[in-house]
């Protein structure tokens, strides 16, 4: 996932709302307190609204840096026992996977895990889930019209979308697809799928999903494949009289209908443990997932039984592909594949 790390009036409206939701729930502890380091993945705006609070709830400082979530687990290995990281914070499960495949995480608290419900976070017991976020199809409402659009992600790659279909392979979004399309047709179908799809993109393969919704919403693309919050993300940056886009659901369980999890982990090498384990307690506790809630990140908080407050498709109501955390792995197959279809 490319890591947003701009619009700054959206990163105040969500640091004002986490603020607020604090009010009433006491102070810090001192400016003697200690910190952590933390390696964001995530969006900056989701991020900093938790860790705004959290450090004025505990005076426990956290040093976040940002950079896109493979960067950091790559970074990561390389580091081993080095590393200055304490909590690595990812937008997509396949990363934890492939540090804990390496040995590389610490056992999560089980009362911070038992905030969650146990298919959302590590089936080991090394990461929790935060968030979740459904992969959609985007259209341009110029262009296409509802009854048009295709109703499996399969169907994108028909020659009736070619010049027509937006992409962003290099995501880490999209590798979960891939998995996806690998558990449901096998790995030759997912190569050819690969080839087709990028034949019909063509010059619209684009760095990330940020580009693919805007080059939709102002018709340089018909579609696009994308996770649900940066349509509204886009909506609430332009407004909805700038919105010429829509965002539409695959078939139910269909493999391009994903969910994703966004979940946080305490590297075995950190030197602040019980910091970096208040730290994930707090993330998934009521109040930090009420400033997911309200706040403008659109995405579906996970834990302590908190529901969205953004006016999005009820999570309950969702029937996405059927797999779980452990099957989407740790994207090595679909990587793999991506590189064969040079879109890597």
């Amino acid at each position: 996932m490319r890591t947003i790390t701009g619009k700054g009036s959206l990163l105040a409206v969500v640091t004002t709302l986490g603020v607020a939701l604090l009010a009433g729930c006491g102070g810090g502890k001192g400016a003697a307190a200690p910190s952590i380091t933390l390696y964001n993945g995530q969006h900056i705006q989701t991020t900093e609204a938790l860790v705004s609070v959290f450090e004025k709830q505990t005076g426990i400082h956290v040093n976040v840096r940002s950079d896109d979530e493979d960067v950091f687990a790559n970074q990561i290995v390389q580091e081993g026992s080095r590393s200055p990281a304490d909590v690595f914070y990812t937008e997509n499960s396949p990363a934890l996977e492939f540090l804990q495949e390496k040995g590389l995480l610490a056992a999560v608290d089980p009362s911070t895990l038992s905030h969650v419900p146990s298919k959302y976070s590590s089936p080991h017991g090394d990461w929790v889930g935060v968030t979740a976020r459904v992969s959609v199809m985007i259209y341009n409402t110029n262009l296409l019209r509802a009854a048009q659009l295709p109703t499996s992600v399969m169907q994108l790659a028909d020659r009736q979308w070619k010049g027509k279909l937006a992409l962003a392979a290099g995501e880490t979004d999209f590798q979960p697809i891939v998995t996806s399309i690998v558990k449901s047709h096998g790995q030759a179908a997912a190569l050819n799928w690969l080839d087709a799809v990028k034949a019909n993109a063509g010059s619209h393969i684009y760095p990330g999903n940020e580009t693919i919704t805007s080059m939709v919403n102002k018709g340089q693309a018909a579609i696009g494949i994308i996770n649900h919050y940066y349509w509204y993300r886009e909506r609430y940056d332009v407004g909805a009289a700038n919105m010429h886009s829509a965002i539409a659901y695959f078939a139910p369980r269909d493999p391009g209908y994903i969910l994703n999890v966004s979940g946080a982990a305490i590297l075995k090498s950190s030197q602040n443990k019980a910091e970096a384990q208040r730290f994930l307690a707090f993330m998934v506790s009521k109040k930090g997932q009420e400033i997911i809630a309200h706040s403008p990140s659109y995405e579906y908080p996970l834990g302590s039984g908190v529901s969205t407050a953004k006016g999005l498709r009820p999570f309950d109501t969702l029937q996405p592909a059927p797999l779980s955390v452990a099957e989407l792995g740790d994207g090595s197959a679909a990587i793999a594949l991506l590189q064969k279809a040079q879109l890597l």
